[in-house]
C-alpha cells in the first residue's frame, strides 16, 4: 500500500515547524473555507446557501433563525485552528505522475488536489493548500494540464484555479464563472470553459487567463431553456460538448469562428465522450431518474462518426443502471466505463460486456466506484473509491491486465484524474 512521502518538498527557512499536507486537518480546511465565503460573498450570502433548504432570504435579516445562523457561523470560526499552516514546497518537475482532483462536499469548501507518483508509490495530499496558504474551494470538478500548467475548476466557486504543474504554485486565476465544468485547450491563445448554468461557453487565453469572450448555447425551445455543457473532444476545427443536465444534445462548436454550428440528438443526458482511433465519437447517457420532470429511461451506448455527425450503433443498458465516467486507453481501441462495476469493451464490439473487468465490493450503486482514469503513457487504470462521500476517499491503481498494484487514499470524493 502506498505511504506518504516526506520527502520531495522543502520547508520554509522561517516556519517554525513543517506540517505535511495529510495532517492539515478537516476542521481547519473547513473553518478557512467558511470564512474565506464570508469575507468574499458577505456573510448573508453565506447565511442565503447554507440555509436555503429553509428559503432563508435577506428580508427575514432580523428573524431569530438568521440570529441564530449568524451565531453558528460566529462560533464555527472562533473554534478554527489559530496555529498558522506553514508553505510546504514541491517538486514534482521530474516526476511521471498523476493529480487526483478530490471534490469535497457540496457548501463545505473542502475540496482537495492530491499527487501520486507511480514510480515510488507516494502520495502528496492537500497539496493545493499546503502549497498556497489557502483552500482549493467548494467542489472541485476537473483539471486540465497544458504547457506546464493545471486549470483546476472549481465549480461551486465559480472559478478555475491556475498552478503550475511542476510546484503546484498558484499561477493566477479565472473568476466570475457561473458553475464551470471542464477546460479545453483550443491552441495557444484559446480555450474554452464549459458550464451547468450558464448557457453560454466562456473563452479565456490559456497565456494570460483573461476571458475573451463567449459562446451562446441557450436552447429556447426547450421547457429547460438551456444546455448544460460538460466534456468536450476535438475533430479537426470541431469542437464537441454533451449536455448532460436535464438534455440530449451534442452540441458542435466552429474552433475557428467560435460559433454553434450543429447539435446531434442522442439519448437523455449524455455524461461522459470519448474519441477512437477510427474517429468515432463515443457517448454515455445515463437515462435520468425516476421522477424526474425531464423523463426516465434506459441509459445508453453510442457511436457517432464525427465528419458526417450520424449516429452508427446504439447499445441500452438495464432499466436501473447508471453508467459514467467513459474512459478510452492510450491507442484508442478500447473504451472503459463504470456502471457499478468497471467495463471494458473494443471499439469493433457489437455488444456491450457481459461480465466486469473489475469488479466492485459495493452492492450500491450510491458510494464506491466513482471515477476512472487511464494512464496516457503506462495504459493503467486508476480508479477512484468515494466510500460514502463522507469520509476520505481511496484511489486504486491498476495494471492493464485488471491486477491491482497499489491502493493509496486521498481526498473526499476523488472525482478527476489528470495525467502528467
Amino acid at each position: 500500500m502506498s505511504h506518504l512521502s516526506f520527502g520531495g518538498f522543502a520547508k520554509s527557512q522561517n516556519a517554525r515547524e513543517s506540517r505535511h499536507p495529510e495532517f492539515i486537518s478537516g476542521s481547519d480546511v473547513q473553518c478557512v473555507g467558511i470564512l474565506k465565503q464570508v469575507q468574499d460573498d458577505g456573510i448573508y450570502s453565506v447565511l442565503d446557501r447554507l440555509l436555503k433548504g429553509i428559503r432563508v432570504t435577506r428580508a427575514l435579516a432580523q428573524t431569530t433563525v438568521v440570529q441564530v445562523g449568524i451565531l453558528a457561523i460566529i462560533l464555527i470560526l472562533s473554534s478554527c485552528s489559530k496555529s498558522p499552516v506553514d508553505t510546504v514546497f514541491f517538486d514534482f518537475s521530474e516526476n511521471h505522475g498523476v493529480y487526483i482532483v478530490n471534490e469535497g462536499n457540496f457548501m463545505y469548501g473542502n475540496s482537495s488536489l492530491s499527487f501520486y507518483n507511480p514510480d515510488t508509490k507516494r502520495v502528496y495530499n492537500q497539496i493545493f493548500q499546503a502549497r498556497n496558504g489557502v483552500p482549493l474551494g467548494d467542489v472541485a470538478q476537473s483539471m486540465t494540464l497544458w504547457n506546464e500548467l493545471g486549470f483546476i475548476v472549481v465549480n461551486n466557486s465559480g472559478k478555475i484555479y491556475v498552478i503550475d504543474s511542476r510546484t503546484a504554485e498558484f499561477k493566477g486565476s479565472i473568476s466570475g464563472l457561473t458553475s464551470p465544468r471542464y477546460v479545453h485547450i483550443v491552441n495557444s491563445q484559446k480555450a474554452y470553459v464549459t458550464d451547468l448554468y450558464s448557457r453560454t461557453i466562456t473563452i479565456f487565453d490559456p497565456q494570460s487567463f483573461q476571458k475573451i469572450g463567449h459562446i451562446k448555447v441557450g436552447n429556447s425551445t426547450s421547457e429547460f431553456n438551456q444546455h448544460s455543457t460538460e466534456q468536450m473532444i476535438q475533430y479537426q476545427n470541431l469542437v464537441f460538448t454533451n449536455c448532460w443536465s436535464y438534455d440530449n444534445k451534442i452540441l458542435v462548436i466552429d474552433s475557428n469562428t467560435d460559433q454553434l454550428v450543429d447539435s446531434i440528438e442522442v439519448l437523455k443526458q449524455p455524461n461522459s465522450m470519448v474519441i477512437d482511433r477510427n474517429n468515432k465519437i463515443w457517448v454515455i447517457t445515463d437515462g435520468g431518474f425516476e421522477g424526474s420532470p425531464y423523463g426516465y429511461e434506459q441509459a445508453g451506448l453510442l457511436k457517432i462518426d464525427a465528419e458526417t455527425r450520424e449516429i452508427e450503433r446504439s447499445f441500452r443498458f438495464t432499466l436501473g443502471d447508471h453508467p459514467l465516467n467513459l474512459c478510452i486507453n492510450p491507442s484508442k481501441d478500447t473504451i472503459f466505463f463504470l456502471n457499478r462495476h468497471v467495463w471494458k469493451m473494443s471499439v469493433t464490439e457489437k455488444r456491450l460486456p457481459e461480465k466486469p473487468f473489475i469488479a466492485s465490493e459495493y452492492t450500491s450503486s450510491t458510494g464506491g466506484f466513482y471515477s476512472l482514469g487511464i494512464d496516457p503513457v503506462s495504459s493503467e487504470i486508476y480508479l477512484g473509491d468515494a466510500i460514502d462521500h463522507r469520509q476520505n476517499g481511496m484511489v486504486r491503481r491498476y495494471a492493464s491486465s485488471g491486477k491491482l498494484i497499489d491502493e493509496f487514499k486521498v481526498g473526499i470524493s476523488p472525482g478527476d484524474f489528470a495525467f502528467k
